[in-house]
């Protein structure tokens, strides 16, 4: 760089200008007297001022700096729509060669992909862009070019408030001619009472379509579908049963349309987590023992049990002159808890009873049919079973695959888990049932039976069976063939835990998800998603998992537990995961069940608009341009885009390696002209 005027006052200006004022009038008065010298008093008193003023002569040594602009490239999902990933990636070269060609500019690139979590679901171009900038000195940014969709999630609320001195331009990846067709969903609950129906509203939304009506498919968890025509925009509510504890999953499924930019958000997915208000439960007694009591205790316990005891105190035949009145605190009604009300139960225990002509056959034959609608049954059975009055011998036997010999074992035992136990989630890992042997108390009763069917999950004296439970056509049974429970309860010898195996056993005559033998799920952990796959089965079939994108990809699952396979995939896009392995489907939301990824994937310049607007940037089509529209540098304060152009800012910054000054006033030749001025002056004035 050439040589700079600089100057530095020895005295602060306010001073020196008085100092000027002052000489200036006093060669004045000189001048109006006709003083002799005067001259050389004007010249000292230059002089003397110029020496004050401190003038010098500065060369700085400078080195160029170069500008630096920021391509933040949005590599989200909705980004693999079309012909948008190809235009990226050439958008990119071609931008790459350009500012090469610029010329004292730098391009720092920055990608963006679709967020997992539904805290941060969509597009976040801001945000790279802001922590780009954190690394960029202000007085060097250039400028900053989206290569996107134009679908941008975090697009400030005031764009001329961003405090940016650089412009940002947009090239828009997509087509105006894209159409799409997406599913809505407006209402969703995310819980629901089992039982009961809860509401479930949508809309399709179309962009580019021609209007008319659309058909839709309505699928429930439970496999059933159902189709309906709806017009666009219309809001359509459905009515959903919440059949089971647990995710109840319904997908509603719009037709694609022809063309349509892509048909992953043709689907949307309800999901609402069944929780029970209540365990309706009916406890039939058959007579009283040491066990009654435990039973009852038990279920009072639990403050989610709606519980009915009824113990039968007094059989038929028992004559002893007692008036009737005075058998029973209330009548026994029979009619209307298993006729009129049988349904509204959802677990029905009978506890020792046996046959005494106070439950009709019929009644007897509606709990059957009661169990093969989807009731549940558990039967606690004691001597009773292995007597010709026993449930056994009644319309019962159509749902109770376990038949009694007749005898009953007498010996001290200590329940075991069987192999199959140990795979079945009502018995596997139960406290105390590690290693080869239990360390539970004893029984001392088993009711000697042999199962045609159902699991055995529990052994008792000679490996006989203990627990049994079993599927009924839409129902489930459980048969515990010992009254000897209530020893654990009163912890004889350590006791054992018969409270948890109480909580597992109804949860699972209740079909409660986490208690299933034959299960699939799904659910995220951090940046993976934990695939288990429950089975009663020697081996569990790989896992495909459908991504929202619709890439498929296949797990293979390994044993970590008797009985429970598991996996992990990480997670790569937000949005329903589909889980398959042939015979079980499951699906598990991660992040936001209804992604803003694929909420409107039409490629738009409408939000980016006035932020282009606000910093003096400019919009473009890629689709109007063979390459890219041409890049020029501008100096600050000129117009930054155009039709077919788009300018970095010219920054023109430096760093100041070293300053070279030569003071004009402050050497020893302006002392000595200072002196011979002054001795002028005096010398004149002298003669």
């Amino acid at each position: 760089m050439g040589w700079d005027f600089a100057i530095e006052p020895l005295l602060p200006w306010p001073l020196l200008a008085g100092l000027a004022l002052a000489g200036l009038a006093f060669i004045a008065i000189s001048v109006f007297i006709r003083g002799r010298g005067w001259v050389l008093r004007a010249v000292a008193l230059a002089l003397l001022l110029a020496a004050l003023v401190n003038p010098s002569l500065r060369n700085e040594d400078r080195e160029t700096l170069s500008d630096i602009a920021v391509a933040v490239v949005d590599q989200s999902r909705s980004q693999s729509f079309g012909d948008r990933t190809a235009r990226t990636e050439r958008a990119l070269n071609d931008l790459k060669q350009a500012v090469a060609r610029l010329g004292n500019t730098e391009l720092r690139v920055v990608t963006v992909a679709s967020n997992a979590s539904a805290e941060n679901d969509g597009t976040r171009l801001f945000a790279a862009l802001n922590e780009a900038l954190s690394e960029i000195p202000p007085e060097r940014f250039a400028g900053a070019v989206f290569i996107t969709d134009g679908q941008v999630h975090d697009v400030p609320a005031a764009p001329g408030k961003l405090g940016l001195n650089a412009p940002i331009h947009g090239l828009i990846t997509g087509s105006r001619k894209e159409i799409d067709r997406r599913i809505v969903i407006e209402q969703s609950p995310r819980f629901g009472i089992v039982g009961k129906e809860q509401t479930v509203r949508f809309r399709v939304e179309e962009t580019g379509a021609a209007p008319g009506p659309i058909g839709v498919t309505i699928r429930t968890n439970n496999g059933e579908e159902h189709s309906v025509e709806v017009e666009p925009g219309q809001s359509v509510s459905i009515p959903v049963l919440v059949d089971h504890g647990g995710q109840n999953i319904t997908e509603i499924i719009a037709d694609a349309l022809p063309g349509e930019i892509t048909a992953q958000n043709n689907r949307a997915i309800s999901i609402i987590e069944g929780i029970r208000d209540r365990l309706r439960v009916l406890l039939v007694s058959g007579e009283p023992h040491p066990g009654e009591r435990t039973w009852r205790n038990l279920l009072k316990a639990d403050a989610s049990v709606d519980l009915v005891h009824f113990t039968i105190l007094r059989p038929p035949e028992k004559q002893d002159g007692t008036p009737i009145k005075e058998l029973s605190l209330i009548a026994f009604p029979t009619r209307e808890l298993f006729v009129e009300k049988l349904d509204e139960f959802d677990l029905i225990i009978f506890d020792r009873y046996q046959r005494r002509g106070i439950l009709p056959m019929m009644y007897l034959a509606n709990i059957a049919e009661y169990v093969k609608r989807g009731g549940a049954v558990l039967i606690a059975a004691g001597p009773d079973f292995a007597a010709e009055d026993g449930l056994y011998n009644t319309p019962l036997n159509a749902v109770l695959q376990v038949v009694p010999s007749g005898q009953i074992l007498q010996g001290g035992f200590k329940p075991e888990v069987t192999e199959r136990g140990q795979r079945h989630p009502v018995t596997r890992g139960l406290p105390g049932a590690q290693g080869t042997t239990t360390n539970w108390g004893r029984w001392f009763r088993l009711i000697d039976a042999e199962a045609q069917s159902g699991e055995v999950v529990m052994s008792g004296l000679d490996n006989k069976p203990l627990l049994v439970l079993s599927r009924e056509d839409q129902g489930r049974l459980a048969l515990l063939l010992s009254d000897h429970g209530w020893l654990w309860a009163r912890g004889y010898e350590g006791g054992g835990p018969q409270t948890e195996l109480l909580r597992r056993l109804a949860h699972w005559l209740m079909k409660e998800p986490d208690l299933e033998e034959e299960y699939l799920s799904g659910k995220q952990d951090n940046d993976n998603i934990v695939i288990e796959r429950r089975t009663m089965a020697d081996t569990a079939e790989p896992v495909t998992v459908t991504l929202p994108s619709g890439t498929a990809r296949q797990v293979e699952l390994k044993q970590v537990t008797p009985g429970v396979w598991r996996a992990s995939l990480p997670v790569t896009e937000p949005g329903i995961h589909r889980l398959a392995d042939g015979k079980l489907t499951a699906a598990v939301a991660i992040g936001s069940a209804d992604p803003k990824e694929t909420a409107d994937p039409v490629a738009t310049e409408d939000k980016l608009a006035p932020v282009t607007r606000a910093t003096g940037g400019g919009l473009y089509w890629l689709e109007d341009y063979s390459g890219l529209p041409r890049l020029v540098k501008a100096d600050a304060g000129r117009q930054m885009a155009g039709s077919g152009w788009l300018a970095f800012k010219a920054n023109d910054a430096h760093r100041i390696r070293a300053v070279h000054e030569v003071p004009l006033f402050s050497t020893l030749g302006s002392l000595g002209l200072l002196l011979m001025a002054f001795a002028a002056m005096w010398y004149r004035e002298g003669r």
